[in-house]
């Protein structure tokens, strides 16, 4: 029984709130995929710059996010992850709905460079779950789930990006007569994404709790008026009435206790942890040690060509078809040649690509890490990349139709098997080459910064080349530059050292296990009080000194969240 108290557990409930939270954000990044080169087009550039201005406008979104990354984890550090994320998504869920009506080639680049500046949630969400989850055991486990939450939204960004945009066209019963959606043909998609932000606002607002721990005690408004809410439709009516007369955020400081059990008044307490916990600046050679250095290059070469990858391959179905003749295709260098597809089918292709990445996260990912190791699985997909780059232009070449889908089905799918392990792995192992958990906020933004660098250039070179190639003839040559990039960046893989965690040697113990010990104490007074002539029968006084002590601890280990019953 002893054994399964001590088992550690995942934060389920907060994790699920982070997810929600997080949901919104690759939901609006893949819905702008299918859409985004006849959005291009639509702006009046000719079709073979197409790629070299839509390689621009996802990279711009990089660019500024990587600039910006290291001040919005400095600022985590100090005023709390969670009303950082919360700004996040609302400027993102602002200027995502301004850029669906974007009217010009300009103006497009311009909002999007803005929305990447104001967005600094994907190294602060990682910093939060490794906050939340110290066990190595389970950090597959508690890695995987953000990564799985993109795989989600990978599959309904793309299938209602490609459905809805154009709506006056694709549904004229519907929007035909609409003026609005004509003068605005991709704003429909951007406004249901308005409406998840919203969603993913609400809940990060209402329930979720902070990680920091110099914040974790701090007065949370909206924690508190989310746990309203849930009392409301959980309590039964007459319950609730009372519970609405005796307490109310108008009156919460008047019914504190005047005393803490130790005799200290809340304000002298809350002044003596605020002195106690007030977090310092980490310095520069505490974040960047050999092995932070290496896990960071990595994560950052592999966001470069992953992240090209998905940009680049939209264009590439959207490129008219080829007739391939012995005049214009001299294999394996000079051909030429796209699948001629619409949105509405790139997004459907799009649709079964994040199926296929969420099956594989869910089921593969934490099995294959157990088995294999983090750092075995990572140095595997790292040497996959290469070859799925290198061979994924030849599928044009195929001339039965069947066979040239699944030829591409099964490029894609290699890539998303390697991505989706790949991603998590590589985030672990960053996260445990840190040596203490208050830098894990500077050190996840500079992942941000140095990968956004690398989503930012990886696309605007990828769509350069592409219309490079388009010219002369080398429709390949953007895939087989990603393949140089993906065998460079295979190489410092091989230098990483797994370590032992921020958790290591740090003297703190996790929510979970302050949870175990505080409920074997309560079970320990409870055998005691319930053994004739124990000490709960002769020594009432001691037993209710332990008791409140036991109080004391399960309710600081709640205020966490993070521990489980």
């Amino acid at each position: 029984m002893a054994t399964t108290a001590q088992r550690p557990k995942l934060p389920a409930q907060q994790l699920a709130i982070l997810a929600v939270a997080r949901f919104a954000e690759p939901l609006a990044m893949t819905s702008v995929y299918p859409y985004l080169p006849e959005m291009i087009a639509s702006f009046g550039v000719p079709q073979k710059d197409v790629a070299k201005w839509a390689g621009a406008t996802s990279s711009v979104f990089s660019l500024t996010q990587s600039l910006t990354a290291v001040p919005w984890g400095r600022a985590s550090d100090r005023f709390g992850r969670k009303p950082a994320i919360i700004t996040g998504l609302f400027c993102t869920m602002v200027l995502f709905i301004a850029w669906g009506m974007s009217t010009s080639l300009a103006m497009a680049i311009v909002v999007r460079g803005i929305q990447g500046a104001c967005n600094g949630n994907v190294g602060i969400i990682r910093t939060m779950v490794a906050e939340m989850v110290q066990d190595r055991e389970l950090q597959p486990k508690a890695f995987s789930i953000m990564p799985l939450v993109w795989s989600v939204g990978s599959v309904f960004g793309p299938a209602f990006g490609g459905l809805f945009a154009k709506p006056a066209e694709q549904f004229p019963d519907l929007f035909g007569n609409s003026h609005f959606f004509t003068k605005f043909p991709f704003a429909l998609p951007n406004f249901l994404g308005g409406i998840v932000f919203l969603v993913s606002l609400s809940t990060a607002a209402l329930f979720l709790k902070e990680t920091l721990q110099s914040k974790q005690h701090s007065r949370d408004w909206g924690l508190i008026l989310g746990q309203r809410i849930t009392e409301a439709f959980k309590e039964h009516p007459l319950r609730r009435q009372q519970k609405l007369r005796r307490y109310s955020l108008q009156d919460a400081e008047a019914s504190a206790p005047l005393l803490h059990p130790d005799g200290t008044t809340p304000k002298a307490a809350a002044g003596h942890d605020a002195r106690i916990e007030k977090p310092m600046a980490p310095s520069m050679s505490a974040v960047f040690t050999r092995q932070t250095v290496i896990s960071l290059v990595a994560y950052t070469f592999l966001a470069l060509h992953s992240v090209a990858f998905d940009q680049v391959l939209p264009v590439f179905l959207n490129y008219p078809e080829l007739e391939h003749t012995p005049e214009n295709t001299f294999p394996p260098l000079y051909f030429s040649g796209g699948f001629g597809l619409t949105s509405g089918r790139i997004g459907t292709i799009f649709t079964l690509y994040g199926i296929v990445s969420g099956a594989i996260q869910f089921v593969l990912f934490p099995p294959l890490c157990a088995r294999f190791g983090v750092l075995n699985c990572f140095r595997a997909c790292a040497l996959t990349f290469p070859f799925v780059y290198l061979l994924l232009p030849f599928t044009v070449l195929i001339a039965d139709v069947r066979l040239r889908y699944a030829a591409l089905m099964a490029a894609m799918v290699t890539k998303a098997f390697c991505v989706i392990i790949g991603f998590p792995c590589s985030t672990i192992l960053l996260t445990n080459s840190a040596a203490s958990l208050s830098i894990l906020g500077t050190l996840n933004g500079f992942a941000t910064a140095f990968s956004g660098l690398g989503r930012a250039s990886g696309p605007a070179l990828t769509g350069v080349a592409f219309s490079w190639g388009v010219k002369h003839n080398m429709i390949g040559i953007p895939w087989w530059i990603l393949c140089a990039i993906a065998a460079v960046g295979a190489l410092p893989v091989w230098m990483i050292v797994e370590g032992e965690g921020p958790s290591a040697g740090n003297g703190q113990l996790s929510d979970a296990e302050d949870t175990e010990d505080a409920l074997e104490f309560e079970e320990e007074d409870e055998d005691a009080g319930a053994l004739p002539g124990g000490p709960g029968a002769s020594h009432g006084g001691n037993d209710c000194g332990r008791q409140g002590s036991v109080h004391k601890a399960s309710e600081e280990t709640r205020s966490t969240g993070y521990g489980t019953i």
